[in-house]
């Protein structure tokens, strides 16, 4: 069976997990949360590009995969020409869907929900002026609802304080109240969507990319949709907090993965 890893900061990558298991492919999916360094959207520019790179390396060594997901928005704006040419696998990254949400958008006004560091990269401004020309988009960076995704998924119900602070910032922008579809640009923020979309206005849809990634490593694996199962093998974190939510994601085996700081 091939392997697919996939990194991120955190436990966000479980949802573009959970869209590898949608899709049906008979994959065995290793998981790396660089956990000491959480969350990534506070950080410094050019020394997350240092270390990406090396945390990446450092786990595909030992878990030799097939292809590589990051499944990171951060790290895909920031490093994923230095992963690719650090690896000597398939590397797939994550695209804000900022163009489907404005091809289905009826309103022409968007809401873009991402960590502050995405809201303004430049990255994001090219594909803004690529994929949405003509479409107001309102953007709003949120690194709380990182945490909350993090306390979510070990178990704690996330503050509804920090939903709402997420979503006020988006709907009480000028024509905020025109958005009919919100992307969102970090992969931590879908496991937070029944929340959001409970606070939200009525109407409002909620877009990812995570089925978009999952077709692109079929693609990439030469494996059918609908045939097969994903199962969840090695989990890796960078520091032994990390390994807590890890341990309950249903991995066969959970280790830490030293790094040098």
């Amino acid at each position: 069976m091939q392997r697919a890893m996939l990194f991120d900061s955190g436990v966000g990558g479980l949802s573009i997990l959970s869209a590898l298991e949608n899709a049906g492919l008979a994959l065995a999916v290793d998981y790396v949360a660089d956990t000491a360094w959480l969350p990534y959207g506070e950080k410094p520019d050019d020394l997350l590009k240092a270390r990406i790179p090396r945390v990446i390396v450092a786990a595909a060594k030992k878990l030799q995969p097939n292809v590589i997901v990051i499944a990171c928005n951060t790290a895909s704006t920031l490093a994923l020409e230095e992963i690719r040419e650090s690896v000597g696998v398939p590397v797939v990254g994550v695209v804000p869907a900022i163009k489907p949400a404005a091809a289905a958008s009826r309103t022409q006004v968007i809401g873009l929900l991402a960590t502050p560091a995405t809201v303004r990269r430049a990255y994001t401004d090219a594909l803004i002026e690529a994929h949405a020309a003509g479409v107001t988009v309102i953007r709003a960076g949120s690194a709380d609802l990182v945490l909350a995704a993090e306390e979510a998924l070990a178990g704690h119900a996330p503050a509804r304080s920090r939903i709402m602070a997420a979503l006020d910032a988006l709907f009480k922008q000028p024509r905020g109240d025109e958005i009919d579809i919100v992307v969102l640009a970090c992969t931590h923020f879908p496991l937070l969507t029944k929340e959001l979309a409970e606070a939200a206005p009525a109407g409002v849809q909620f877009m990812d990319s995570g089925e978009a990634v999952a077709r692109r490593t079929a693609q990439l694996l030469a494996l059918p949709t609908g045939q097969g199962r994903v199962q969840r093998q090695t989990a890796m974190a960078t520091s032994e907090h990390g390994l807590l939510a890890l341990r309950a994601a249903g991995f066969a085996s959970v280790a830490l993965l030293p790094v040098d700081a």
